[in-house]
């Protein structure tokens, strides 16, 4: 251990190596639940990809595996250290390189936070449409590794969507750069792509170029109330066959309107069993939420309320903001999970797991990015209860399950991780986890990177 870390310290700056054991605690995991971590042996601070090249070439030379992080905001365990590790946190390397407004481009590094770039290119005209909830933490880095959403998602897409290209520093500490910075390019295998979602399992990011777009207008929102999770989602259907394209499309389900009223007392109807928030960044949102009003009441919303300014709409949107808070409130742990089903089966995932949380005897509340299908039901427990937190961990599985029965996917946008790697083998089948591990075997031989994670 002593010669790693000595390695370490001589090909990079002075405070870049840390071997406090309360220090390296503080990195030895990220949000998840239910997933175990190990004890570093160093976390490392780079603040060059040159840096970065010399950790992954001392790691090779002494065979000593590296947990790439970001801000550990993940829910999956994937930033997870595991014991004598190199723990190597992208933090530090936190610049944005190039706003480009002709080619509609930002160059930056991966510890680059999410909401610093869109308040950024927001000032240069520009949009950076991926938005996960921890936007104020996560980092650029942790979305190209987890392949993170956001709430707007149903009109702009993910992250994947918006990474061109990418500079990367592979296992053996060469440095590849994939992909473009031009409006278009298809040559080659898609290489960039390919590590979008693959949680530093195949290299490290360094550099990226990712895609902006023009400012919208700003976005009007609505909100619907409905005595079903079922006419909720009978709505959300009509909207999306109807040909409406929302910036926005939320809905919270009666469990977590609840527990926000208990928090925050917003003074919801305690009859209320769904909510359905919208909103529209067009030229004329007004007409819009009209016409999808419209829609939600032939679906049986009890009241719709349409904002009239931006002010008003921040208020009718701070309910699903608070969500996640305020089921964290119910019990002393939550358990948030990711399961994406097609829009068309959302009603019987809702259904679905209000059934799971009767059977297991614990309150599971469900928000859901509604207009992309992808669903985070938040398990309530007590972690110092034992056979609460067995049911919690049992009722994770199951709604799992449920998921791929409706024809989903495990996940939408935390990844997979330690969490739910027994899940992903069973949604790939035996051929596509042989591919995918051997792609892992080309990029990473002699599995030193973010080992025990995906597979």
């Amino acid at each position: 251990m002593g010669d790693v870390i000595e390695m370490l310290t001589a090909g990079l700056p002075p405070g870049a190596v840390m071997t406090d054991p309360e220090v390296m605690a503080s990195y030895a995991h990220d949000m998840a639940s239910f997933s175990e971590a190990g004890a570093p042996q160093a976390v490392v601070l780079p603040r060059t990809a040159e840096d970065v090249q010399h950790v992954m070439r001392t790691a090779t030379a002494a065979r000593v595996p590296v947990v790439p992080q970001g801000a550990r905001t993940g829910l999956s365990g994937g930033a997870n250290a595991v014991d004598g590790c190199i723990v190597l946190s992208l933090r530090k390397m936190d610049r944005i390189l190039e706003i480009d407004p002709v080619d509609r481009i930002a160059v930056v590094e991966p510890g680059v936070v999410n909401a610093v770039l869109s308040r950024a290119v927001a000032e240069r005209g520009l949009y950076y449409p991926p938005d996960p909830s921890s936007w104020e933490q996560c980092t650029i880095g942790g979305n190209i590794g987890t392949g993170a959403g956001g709430l707007c998602c149903v009109k702009y897409g993910v992250t994947a969507e918006y990474v061109l290209g990418l500079d990367v520093v592979l296992a053996d500490g060469r440095l590849l750069s994939t992909g473009r910075r031009t409006a278009k390019g298809v040559a080659g295998y898609d290489l960039t792509r390919l590590f979008v979602g693959s949680e530093g399992t195949l290299g490290v990011v360094v550099k990226a170029v990712v895609a902006l777009r023009p400012a919208p207008p700003q976005q009007l929102a609505l909100v619907a109330e409905f005595p079903t999770a079922a006419a909720a989602c009978a709505a959300v259907c009509a909207i999306m066959e109807g040909g409406h394209v929302p910036s926005l499309l939320e809905l919270m389900d009666g469990t977590t309107i609840r527990a926000v009223n208990a928090m925050a007392q917003m003074g919801l109807p305690e009859s209320t069993e769904a909510l359905l928030l919208a909103a529209f960044d067009t030229p004329d949102p007004a007409a819009d939420l009209a016409a999808l009003g419209e829609l939600c009441r032939a679906a049986g919303a009890a009241e719709v309320v349409p904002a009239q300014d931006a002010a008003e709409s921040e208020l009718l949107l701070q309910a699903r903001r608070l969500s996640l808070t305020a089921l964290e409130k119910v019990s002393t742990a939550t358990m948030i999970d990711d399961v994406c089903v097609p829009r068309g089966r959302l009603g019987e995932m809702l259904d679905g797991v209000a059934a799971v949380a009767e059977r297991f005897g614990l309150t599971i509340g469900v928000c859901a990015h509604a207009g992309d299908g992808n669903t985070h039901p938040v398990v309530c427990f007590d972690a110092h209860d034992p056979d609460e937190s067995r049911r919690a961990r049992e009722s994770f599985d199951e709604i799992m399950a449920l998921g791929l029965a409706l024809g989903g996917t495990i996940t939408g946008e935390h990844g997979v991780g330690l969490l739910k790697r027994d899940w992903l083998a069973r949604e790939l089948g035996p051929t596509g986890m042989e591919l995918q591990r051997g792609i892992k075997a080309v990029f990473d031989p002699l599995g030193l990177l973010n080992p025990g994670k995906v597979f």
